[in-house]
């Protein structure tokens, strides 16, 4: 887990919402809901969990959120990234699924249907309800309530519905067309929210059935209850009238504004753009000014109609762009803008959070530490670590640390020259001496304290060079390992003592943090040395055999010692010049010097 998902962990809110994890590449590997964001997205990284989770772990490198007003909401916004993405680890609603609507048909003797596909055909949509099982019950009491058409009997021809008083398209003397349209008036209203008069009374009919002991049907009763109230959940990731719109919700504070931006295609919301930028004008121009660049220069499709927050100037914008915008003061359309404007608000404190995490964890961490070390603040820290196996390829590494992070453009590798055998001691010597040497020559910054991997004798070796030697005083530490090679003590003084260090203050988890990445650098230079080492060849230097042809010869001969007895024939067979032959096979058969053979 790196420290951006660390950082982001930290500071997830405790609300609804849906989250989207990446992989290195940026691409949307997962996506999942929750009624609970912090809860569930900190779960993934912690605990125990199964194969195929930590193999969606191995790959995240980074997430976003959408925070949502319900878990209705999280559900429908799910099912509609997941279409829009198609995450690789996402099984459930890839498919052409999606959650049903009711619908009215616009026939002559209009139906009341389930569906899963949206159509303009002038029927009337209410949905989409993730609790389908709560749809279709909904569905059936409204069936009981209202007598639309049941079957596909033509008049005169009674069915079963009928005589249960829950069809009047097949009677003889059908209903009028205005008669239909008060039902269907009545059933729109319930849909979309006029269903208080309907609840209470079968609240009421329940309290009844309870009183007669008929415990039977008031259960009936309550689950229909518990099933409107379901399905009556107001969402707002979907619309019913497919109209592609983009919706604009901002949030300022501290001299920052974030702007997130709502697109919704056919009715559903598919995507946002979030961005964040300081600005110098007043927060509605600065709010102009990027919806005008969003579109006439960031080449972003125009919609149909765009929606904007309260006290916007809509008339601007339509002239600008001309394109229908407005700011809506009811309904759904307004909710959405209030869910962007809440977004935005998450996103700008999310960032300016960021900021003080990291600043509590590297320039206050750095204050901090200076102020347990009785030294100036560290703004500069230097660190050395050294890396040999039992003497051989022996190397040296330093890294610096500017404000708490690292400023690798400084950072640098030594290969040790001086020092024969694992000897660390005289290893940090040399080191200490060739860097602050060329450091005065040049006339480069000096550190404000230097640290060095090892204990009191590494301590001693640098110090010893850079008060005798080059007459610098310069704090230096030094950093000891435990028997699990974790960062353990902090040592400094003359002589050395041991610093106490808060094991979960911010200040040790920076000096940690330095350890870890002077080791990781200097193990790194040494294994590449290392490498090189290893495929090192007696045909490394003769001139005119580059990587190619040596690659020929070894394939071809098999070994140093087959090449050094073949003829000049048998090379060139190869493709390689006789010139260049006669050289390999002399370069090769030279007698050794005694120098050559020290080497």
């Amino acid at each position: 887990m790196n420290d951006n998902i660390k950082a982001k962990l930290a500071i997830l809110p405790p609300s609804p919402g849906c989250y989207l994890m990446k992989d290195k590449h940026g691409t949307i590997i997962y996506v999942g809901k929750s009624k609970k964001l912090r809860n569930r997205v900190r779960s993934y990284f912690t605990g125990a969990n199964d194969r195929k989770t930590q193999r969606l772990v191995q790959e995240i490198v980074d997430f976003e959120y959408f925070v949502t007003s319900s878990e209705i909401e999280a559900l429908i916004l799910e099912m509609n990234l997941i279409k829009k993405h198609d995450p690789k680890y996402n099984v459930m609603l890839k498919d052409d699924k999606s959650y049903p609507y009711l619908k009215i048909t616009s026939e002559r003797h209009p139906r009341l249907i389930t569906t899963r596909q949206v159509k303009k055909d002038k029927g009337k949509y209410f949905g989409p309800y993730p609790n389908v099982i709560a749809a279709r019950e909904t569905k059936k009491l409204l069936d009981r309530l209202y007598p639309l058409r049941k079957c596909n009997n033509p008049p005169g021809r009674p069915c079963l519905y009928y005589h249960m008083n829950q069809c009047k398209a097949c009677s003889s003397t059908p209903m009028s067309a205005k008669e239909y349209a008060a039902i269907i008036q009545e059933i729109t209203s319930f849909l979309q929210g006029g269903f208080k008069e309907i609840k209470e009374n079968l609240t009421k009919k329940m309290y009844e059935a309870s009183e007669e002991l008929n415990f039977e049907r008031a259960k009936e009763l309550r689950d229909q209850i518990q099933h409107i109230e379901i399905v009556m959940e107001q969402q707002k990731m979907t619309t019913n009238d497919q109209t592609d719109r983009d919706v604009f919700g901002y949030s300022y504070d501290k001299g920052w504004m974030c702007i997130q931006v709502f697109f919704i295609r056919q009715g559903k919301l598919i995507e946002r753009n979030v961005t964040t930028f300081p600005f110098y004008d007043e927060p509605e121009e600065a709010f102009y000014s990027y919806v005008g660049r969003f579109y006439l220069h960031q080449n972003h499709l125009r919609p149909k109609e765009i929606l904007l927050p309260i006290g916007s100037d809509a008339e601007l914008i339509e002239k600008l762009l001309e394109v229908h915008a407005h700011t809506p003061l009811r309904g759904r359309k307004k909710e959405l803008v209030a869910l962007a404007m809440k977004n935005a608000e998450i996103a700008l404190n999310e960032k300016f959070l960021l900021i003080e995490r990291d600043e509590e964890r590297t320039i206050l961490a750095a204050e901090r530490l200076g102020e347990v070390l009785n030294i100036e603040t560290p703004h500069r820290i230097e660190a050395f670590d050294n890396s040999n196996i039992q003497g051989t390829n022996p190397v040296s590494a330093m890294i610096v640390f500017v404000d708490g992070r690292p400023s690798k453009k400084d950072y640098r590798k030594y290969k040790i020259k001086t020092v024969e055998g694992p000897d660390d001691y005289e290893t940090m010597r040399e080191v200490i001496r060739r860097r602050y040497t060329r450091v005065l020559k040049e006339n480069l910054p000096l550190p404000d304290l230097i640290i060095v991997d090892g204990g009191k004798g590494q301590i001693t070796a640098a110090l010893d060079v850079l008060e005798n030697e080059l007459s610098l005083d310069i704090p230096i530490a030094g950093l000891v390992k435990d028997d699990k090679h974790k960062t353990s003590e902090l040592l400094y003084g003359s002589p050395s003592e041991i610093v106490p260090l808060e094991r979960r203050s911010q200040e040790f988890y920076l000096v940690q943090r330095i350890q870890d990445e002077v080791h990781r650098f200097a193990i790194s230079f040494h294994r590449n040395l290392r490498g090189k080492s290893l495929f090192q060849s007696a045909l490394d230097n003769i001139p005119g055999v580059g990587e190619k042809r040596k690659k020929l010869l070894l394939r071809h001969f098999k070994s140093i010692t087959e090449i050094k007895n073949a003829e000049v024939n048998d090379i060139t067979k190869l493709g390689i010049p006789s010139n260049i032959a006669k050289q390999i096979i002399e370069e090769l058969n030279k007698p050794i010097t005694p120098e050559e053979s020290e080497k």
